[in-house]
Order: structure tokens, then sequence, then C-alpha cells
């Protein structure tokens, strides 16, 4: 993918925030910095602005993830002269050109990025404290800031021109800034291509009502699917879909649905709020980020029971332990209640994760999927998390897939 601006001397990326406009740049950075540019972030491929558009790969190679721990900068490359933006614009470039998912920044530390779930360091340091909060101000702004003064995180997506989308969760850690940015899809997949369960999905897609739950631990792709799910409705029905997100992520390009993009913190005060008022929004399907407490697992049933779909993630790798986690939110005394309503609600929950692809480079899902069948509904309604485990890991009912078969 070309990083345009890194190689070229008209001008750096432009990063533009989510939810703000494009803040401004420096100025072009300099014959140093560029040299710098690639001996941080690995090989650049050159963006030759020409009035036909067309981009001309550069001639570089991009050299494998230095794993051996961070190298001494050459003299005349010392971080003095390369400003602290351009240095992170720079790892950013080298991010996208190696194929990692994960850039890691602590102030002061060694930079590194995830390649194949794997962590690899890269060469030099971090900017310090000051110069790094600066960046980070410039880029999420100041109300994400001060989020991250009173909370020691703030969450934030941008657009960096030439190089594709990030989501971006800035924290402390030792009392100093820290950030991680991850690379998110720039454009809505296409469900076919994600090598997931395709034919049930669609069908739950479709569905009028209910309840559909993707899991999976951090990174495992549930935002992916759920914005797969989307799109294919997006393509084959008329719906008015309202999502609720932090931060928002992938941007639809509508089609059949008409798509209302909500950013919690920015649109709405949280999800609780956003889910309450999504109601009288007209909507046909509600897409919340992630289920966090009681109140917005309630509200999710009151939709589902009103005649809408609700589609939404947990960070749990099954679904029996999806199925205890959504309990966990309640005290015991309205547990029947709950796993009543689950029962009644409850459309499926794909639960996935992301494993070394065999006999080469990368990762693929593996997944379970749970449809809700007479059996799993009285299962669910007793309790008997335990005993639906088994019925997926035999896969004696139709639409059940465990994990072991999905591989």
């Amino acid at each position: 993918m070309p990083a345009e601006g890194l190689t070229n001397g008209d001008k750096p990326p432009k990063i533009t925030p989510m939810g703000s406009p494009a803040s401004p740049l420096k100025p072009a950075p300099t014959a140093d910095e560029l040299a710098a540019a690639e001996l941080f972030g690995g090989a650049v491929e050159e963006a030759q602005h020409s009035t036909n558009g067309q981009a001309a790969k550069s001639e570089h190679t991009t050299p494998a993830p230095n794993t051996e721990g961070a190298e001494p900068l050459p003299r005349a490359l010392t971080q003095t002269t390369c400003s602290p933006r351009h240095l992170i614009e720079a790892w950013l470039a080298g991010m996208v050109s190696s194929n990692a998912s994960d850039l890691i920044l602590r102030a002061g530390g060694r930079p590194s990025q995830r390649v194949n779930g794997k962590i690899a360091f890269l060469p030099g340091r971090v900017p310090g404290p000051g110069p790094l909060l600066e960046v980070l101000e410039g880029v999420i702004g100041k109300n994400r800031m001060e989020h991250w003064r009173e909370h020691g995180s703030a969450d934030a997506a941008l657009h960096m021109d030439g190089l594709g989308r990030f989501r971006l969760n800035a924290y402390k850690q030792m009392g100093e800034p820290a950030v991680v940015l991850r690379r998110i899809n720039e454009h809505a997949p296409d469900l076919d291509d994600l090598n997931l369960p395709v034919e049930q999905l669609k069908k739950l897609a479709l569905r009028r009502r209910g309840l559909v739950l993707v899991t999976g631990i951090a990174g495992s792709g549930k935002s992916t699917t759920l914005a797969g799910m989307i799109q294919y409705t997006n393509r084959n029905a008329e719906r008015h879909v309202v999502t609720l997100e932090d931060p928002v992520e992938l941007l639809f390009k509508e089609d059949r649905c008409v798509i209302s993009q909500r950013e919690v913190g920015t649109d709405c005060g949280d999800f609780k709020d956003g889910l309450r008022h999504a109601l009288r929004q007209s909507p046909d399907i509600i897409l919340i980020g992630e289920m966090r407490d009681a109140e917005t697992v309630n509200a999710a049933l009151d939709a589902s029971e009103t005649g809408h779909m609700v589609m939404s993630t947990l960070h749990t790798v099954n679904a029996p332990q999806t199925l205890d986690r959504i309990l966990g939110f309640f005290p015991a005394e309205q547990h029947a209640q709950v796993r009543s309503r689950l029962a009644d609600n409850l459309s499926g929950i794909l639960s996935q994760r992301l494993i070394p692809r065999s006999g080469g480079d990368g990762m693929v899902p593996a997944y379970e999927l749970l449809v809700s069948t007479p059996h799993v509904r009285e299962l669910m309604t007793e309790g008997k998390t335990a005993e639906l485990g088994r019925v997926i890991d035999q896969g004696s009912e139709a639409g059940l897939v465990s994990f072991n078969e999905c591989l």
C-alpha cells in the first residue's frame, strides 16, 4: 500500500481524527526525515503524484521485523532531526508495509508492533512524555485528552491518507502516556470473504427481530464479522441501521439501507443512553459495540422484544461462557428471568478466534456457532450451560458448529 507523503517531498500524510476536521501538520519532512522513515518503518512505497493519480512503487523491499531489540540511531538520524509526529507517521507506514496488526508506543520506550500475533521490536525510541502528549492531543482532540487525564484511557479512530484507517487507544502506564494503534478496514468486508459460516450468518443478518452476539478475545475479528453482516443486509434489504460504537471504526456506504453511525462520547453519552434513544429513531437493526453491563443487556432485550434486530459483542470465548457472563451482570434473584428472556430472544452466538494459517503466514478464523433451537432454548431456560456446551461439541443439531468441527 503506498505510504503517500513519507517519500514525497510535497507533503506528509494527512491525519484526520474521527469526528473533527483534519488537524494541520508540520512542514514537509526533510531528506533526513525521509531516510528516518525508512529506518524506522521498513520499506516505504513511493507515491508519485501525477495527473493520472497513479502511484509508482518503490524499489525498496521490506526488511523482516527486528526481534532482537531496538538498535541505536546513526548520528545523522537522531530523533532531533525528525519531529515526533513524523517519527510516528514513519512507524505507521512501516506497520502497513509489514502487514502488522498493532503498533505499540510508550513514552521514551522501544517501539514495537504485532505481526501474525507476535511482538517485534523496532529500532529507535518513542518520543518522551511531553512530545508524545502533544502529538496525541493534536490527533484525538482536547476532549478525549481530558478523558485520558481523568480516566487513564481514551479511544479514537483516525484516517491517514495513503495508509488507511486506525483505531487508537491512548492510556497511561507508570503515569506516562502510551498508545496502541490498530489497523482497521476502510471498507465494509464482504461476508463471503471472511471464512465463516456464511449461509447461517446471512440468515441471521436478515432476521427481523432477535439478538445476535459475536464473541471472542480482543483482536479476534468481532467488529469485522458484524460489519460483514451489516454490509450483507445493506446490499439485500431495506432497513434503517443504527450503530452505537466506541469509537466509530469502519464507515459504511449506504446501498439499500439507511445507516446512522453514532459515536459514544460524541453523539451520545454512553451505550445505555444511545440504546435508549435509538428506539425512538425508527430503527430496524441496532448494533451495539459491546455489552458491558446489566442496563445495556436489559435495553438490548427490550429492543428485541419490541421487534428489532440487535447485534453486539462480548469478550467471551464460547457460547456457554457468554451466557454465564450475561447472567453475571445481574443479581442472583434475577437469573431465572434473564435466562427466560435470553431463550426467547437469542437468535445466535458466533464465537471466534484467530489461529495461525496452516503452512503459511497470516491468521485465519476458527469459530463456534450456536443458533436457537427448541432444545437450545430449553437448556438456556433451565440454566444448563455445561450441557449446552456438550450439545455444541456433539454437533447433533442443525445449525450448531463446534470449534473442532470448524477445524
